[in-house]
């Protein structure tokens, strides 16, 4: 406890019953210090979240992504240089980054998955897809979810959030990939209704 307190070799001491800082339970995690590392947790766990989530707009995927950083803290401090600023700082900019790679992968298997509905499905039901992919809040999309009986939702979630095509879909349902299509086409008009995206 008292070398927790007294912080890294190459700075000042602190007073004893002092709190350590951020930079002095770096130090110590660097070195493996479990103990450390769940008082930085404690310190850093909140920023981080509430970064991600203002990135992210979703719980449960902010919440995911704060602990992958929280992780890699763990995992790269020795990598930490205080020259280059604080570990608030280092560890807010990994958040961030980690954040932003969340979105960009989200968007990329919504761009994929256009791209297959493009294919698959008749153009003005494209259309909507579409538009509600790229101009409408996630917030609104997932109320708008919850008008959709259970069938509809299941087939929209495997396909445009699951990332399977739509015979993928019919294959984990075990229905037929007409049915699918049908499921899809009147849960995309409903979402266009809720949504006022123009038809």
């Amino acid at each position: 406890m008292r070398e927790r307190a007294r912080g890294p070799q190459h700075g000042t001491l602190h007073a004893v019953d002092a709190e350590p800082t951020p930079e002095d339970l770096m130090a110590l995690v660097a070195r493996g210090d479990e103990g450390a590392f769940e008082r930085l947790y404690d310190v850093l766990a909140g920023p981080i979240l509430g970064l991600v989530q203002r990135v992210l707009r979703d719980p449960a995927q902010s919440e995911e992504v704060a602990q992958e950083v929280l992780v890699e803290l763990w995992r790269t401090a020795t990598r930490y240089r205080p020259d280059l600023g604080s570990v608030r700082t280092w560890a807010l900019t990994l958040a961030h980054r980690r954040a932003v790679d969340r979105v960009r992968s989200a968007q990329a298997t919504i761009n994929r998955e256009d791209r297959v509905a493009r294919s698959e499905v008749d153009r003005p039901f494209d259309q909507v897809a579409d538009e509600v992919s790229s101009r409408l809040e996630r917030e609104q999309v997932r109320r708008c979810m919850d008008t959709l009986t259970a069938l509809q939702r299941e087939s929209v979630v495997l396909a445009y959030y699951g990332g399977n095509t739509y015979r993928e879909v019919a294959q984990l349902l075990d229905v037929p990939l007409g049915t699918v299509k049908t499921r899809l086409r009147d849960g995309l008009i409903r979402l266009r209704d809720c949504l006022g995206v123009a038809g």
